[in-house]
């Protein structure tokens, strides 16, 4: 009895302890948020009272946040009042009041880059290649994005008038904006083999609906298999993700876990009701340009075993954001936790709260990541995004089709393609002649498109370190014999590279024609993750044979080694 006495006594004494000091830490934390906002409020006031200039309190407050909120993470942002639609607009909903275009800058001048199959830019016959001069009356030149955007959004049904130059013509065109609906799923179908198609651009509101309908639309084909594209998906909303693996995956399996400090943000989320299609055997495309969601679903089918995953290591983003309001119609968007896919596996590759003495970060070194298992065994990783299963090296475009780009050389071509060419054949069918390449290197002639290669950037270098070296007179010669032989080698840049220069024309081209859903159905025949995709689903032993990791065929790579490649 007295040992169980004294037990009592020892537990009491530990818990005081332990309340004093929980008490005595929550005082301390207390003491010094009081502590420093006080000296903030202080130091705005003097600087008030004091400072030389008047000072804007909005600006100065603004600054103030933005740069508490820096040293956290990029995905960590207060959004003001003003700033608020397009906010919902960006991260929440798919829909606004518009005319359905794209635009583009231009030394200051603005363009219509791509008006929208079915809105009232289209409908009104504004075309891509329009140069913009005023919208309601005010003049757009050297004006920002966001003004742009502000002056062509409104609610739907309103006036709006815009004059453009069209040949050296000015028009004027009086239409009324429209909801603007940009569907998450920007393309859906059959492809060559009897494979279905579906292409998810982001994961807003309705997203996992979408590829529902996509699927149901798709499987009355009776297809082969389905290719889900995430490549170049940002990501979105998490509880879409789940939707949208639960399309694939039995009821009441779990997803994905996101674990944060406060308990309540620890959430499991499970699939919740019976699967669209469970046995249709599944590809899943990503890149370094696939984030956040799009991980969620490639992580979690991969650690499930239901999909294979073919491309690039993607982004590596594994934290979780929830948006809170504030006073004023405004909001704070904060991380308030990390996901965790089935495996159990983070794949976050930045570690936002050890940041370098600049301020850097660092991306979680191969050798620190720890290997976990997929359901039936397989071997993946954490840290640095989702590896795939089957890798496949990204296309890299050279220098001269770059520079044809980035210059508008093939946008302004397009244009002047269109007003010869009333029609082209179907989108998928579409190529450019020999004749046709050939009217567009003349069109080339003397217009700007020098470019420096990394040849070239190595070669001025070592120029400005010879230089420094006084060694710059022994070398010279040899130097200005090196360059004129590169420079000769780019004369012949336009032909050498002519297949891709082709590619990127015809892309250009065939928007104008048939819009994003040409432009989609046309760079098929071009697309390596796509053919390695099909070449997958055509061999039902081999993509049974990478799903279960036998031999060869455990395809899952090591960070840092490329994963096992199918011919």
């Amino acid at each position: 009895m007295g040992i169980f006495k004294n037990n009592i006594r020892a537990s009491l004494s530990i818990g005081l302890i332990a309340f004093a000091a929980l008490t005595f830490s929550f005082k301390d934390d207390l003491f010094q948020i009081s502590k420093n906002l006080d000296i903030f409020a202080s130091v705005y006031k003097e600087l008030n009272i004091n400072y030389v200039d008047e000072l804007s309190s909005a600006k100065l407050m603004r600054n103030g946040i933005d740069a508490m909120l820096d040293n956290l993470d990029p995905y960590t942002e207060f959004v003001p009042e003003s700033e608020i639609e397009d906010y919902k607009m960006k991260y929440v909903s798919t829909q606004y009041g518009g005319i359905g275009a794209g635009v583009i800058h231009r030394n200051g001048r603005i363009f219509i880059s791509d008006p929208f199959e079915g809105y009232p830019a289209q409908k009104a016959d504004i075309r891509a290649g329009d140069e913009v001069i005023s919208i309601d009356n005010e003049k757009v030149l050297n004006k920002s994005n966001e003004q742009i955007s502000q002056l062509l959004k409104g609610p739907k049904e309103t006036p709006l008038k815009i004059v453009v130059l069209r040949d050296g013509k000015t028009i004027e065109k009086v239409l009324n904006r429209a909801e603007i609906n940009q569907p998450n799923v920007s393309y859906f179908g059959m492809i060559d083999g009897n494979i279905g198609y579906i292409k998810l651009d982001k994961f807003l509101e309705n997203s996992g609906q979408e590829v529902r309908d996509a699927l149901t639309n798709i499987n009355k084909n009776n297809p082969k298999g389905v290719v889900l594209d995430l490549r170049y998906n940002g990501g979105g909303i998490l509880q879409e993700a789940v939707k949208i693996v639960n399309l694939f995956v039995d009821r009441d399996v779990e997803v994905v876990v996101q674990k944060g400090k406060n308990p309540e943000k620890t959430i499991s989320y499970k699939t919740y009701i019976n699967p669209l299609d469970p046995k249709i055997p599944l590809v899943v495309l990503v890149n370094s340009r696939s984030a956040s969601a799009s991980e969620i679903v490639a992580g979690s089918l991969q650690d499930l075993d239901r999909a294979v995953i073919i491309g690039q290591r993607s982004f590596g983003k594994g934290l979780v954001q929830q948006t809170f309001n504030l006073p004023y119609n405004s909001l704070v968007k904060i991380t308030v936790a990390k996901y965790y896919t089935p495996s159990g596996r983070c794949i976050q590759a930045l570690d936002y709260s050890h940041r370098n003495e600049d301020g850097s970060v660092d991306k979680v070194p191969d050798s620190l990541l720890t290997v976990y298992k997929t359901k039936i065994g397989r071997s993946v990783y954490n840290g640095s995004g989702i590896y795939p299963d089957v890798y496949v090296d990204p296309y890299k475009y050279h220098e001269i089709t770059q520079v044809l780009v980035n210059k508008y050389f093939i946008f302004d071509y397009a244009t002047a393609f269109v007003k010869t060419h009333p029609s082209i054949a179907p989108a998928k069918d579409f190529r450019l002649s020999d004749a046709e390449y050939q009217n567009f290197v003349s069109y080339l002639d003397g217009k700007d498109y020098n470019y420096e290669t990394p040849t070239e950037q190595t070669l001025g270098s070592l120029k400005d370190d010879a230089i420094n070296d006084k060694k710059w007179e022994q070398i010279k010669t040899e130097y200005e014999s090196l360059k004129t032989k590169i420079s000769g080698g780019k004369k012949n840049d336009l032909t050498e590279f002519k297949p891709e220069i082709k590619r990127v024309l015809e892309s250009e081209i065939v928007q104008r024609y048939y819009f994003e859903k040409g432009k989609a159905q046309q760079a098929f025949q071009y697309d390596l993750e796509l053919k390695k995709a099909k070449d997958l689903l055509f061999d039902n032993s081999l993509m049974a044979a990478v799903l279960k990791g036998d031999g060869n065929y455990n395809t899952i790579g090591k960070p840092g080694q490329i994963s096992a490649q199918i011919k």
